[in-house]
């Protein structure tokens, strides 16, 4: 389950997890990097960053460039045999001992390689939130196994839109609810998942029929480590629920003893 200390922080809270970063840069990108760590800063503060692999191989280059920027700490891990990870073992060995000083809130494990799924569910055992950071391509053991996961195909998107926004790109669609990928590439948008979002709205609202924005993200999340508003679209969750006026009713009510405003959203099709 998503620990409640995860859950809406993206939406509202200003970020307090201790966060250990650990990135496996065989099953990596040098180019989201900037993307990777803004996202984590969202969730918390990276106080470790790692980053495992054979830094002497040409495969590496681009790591290299970046590493000093963002104060990222290589560790340098020969590849014993052809054919043999040695870059995996070093990883989880470092993340156990990091684990069992108790100083940290959960884990950043940026791969795409499910033989980690064992130590995401190690790390969730002893109550710690685990993110993933991974491409399309990653198995969804590895997924599923995390509290939250999330494409990196999305931070280069990210990373890249402040750039394409101040001119339009040469293909701009007049589609409110799916735009081009801003990335300025033809790649296809997943198809919305509309039965499965209100199934997990389904499961979120109170004896009203209203659902708080945050309990229905942390559903969501709970049902589907993965989703992600960005693959369809949307900057935020909130953003999605207001572009789909076809399928949620939305309302922003005062927040007791704060001029803040709370966004609840109800099922349409369940309106009187």
């Amino acid at each position: 389950m998503v620990t409640p200390r995860l859950v809406a922080k993206i939406e509202a809270e200003e970020p307090s997890l201790r966060l250990a970063v650990l990135i496996d840069a065989d099953n990596a990108q040098a180019a989201v990097i900037e993307g990777l760590l803004a996202e984590i800063a969202r969730f918390g503060e990276a106080t470790v960053k790692r980053i495992y692999g054979d830094f002497t191989s040409p495969t590496s280059a681009s790591w290299k460039k970046v590493l000093q920027r963002h104060a990222i700490k290589p560790v340098q891990q020969f590849a014993y045999t052809t054919g043999k990870n040695a870059t995996d073992s070093t990883l989880i060995i470092d993340a156990m001992d990091l684990l069992y000083t108790r100083k940290f809130d959960g884990f950043c494990l940026v791969t795409s390689d499910s033989d980690f799924t064992g130590l995401a569910m190690r790390l969730r055992e002893e109550g710690l939130s685990v993110l993933g950071f991974g491409e399309k391509k990653t198995p969804e053991a590895f997924r599923n196994a995390c509290h939250k996961f999330v494409f990196t195909e999305v931070l280069r998107h990210d990373s890249s839109a402040g750039a394409a926004n101040p001119s339009p790109n040469k293909k701009t669609e007049a589609v409110q609810t799916l735009s081009s990928d801003v990335h300025g590439e033809s790649e296809q948008r997943p198809e919305f998942p509309r039965q499965f979002v209100l199934a997990a709205l389904e499961q979120s609202i109170d004896d009203a029929g209203w659902a708080h924005l945050g309990t229905f993200g942390s559903y969501l999340n709970k049902l589907q480590p993965d989703f992600d508003p960005r693959l369809y679209g949307y900057k935020k969750l909130s953003d999605l629920v207001k572009a789909r006026p076809d399928l949620f009713v939305v309302e922003e009510r005062q927040a007791p003893g704060s001029n803040q405003k709370i966004l609840y959203l109800r099922d349409k099709s369940g309106q009187q």
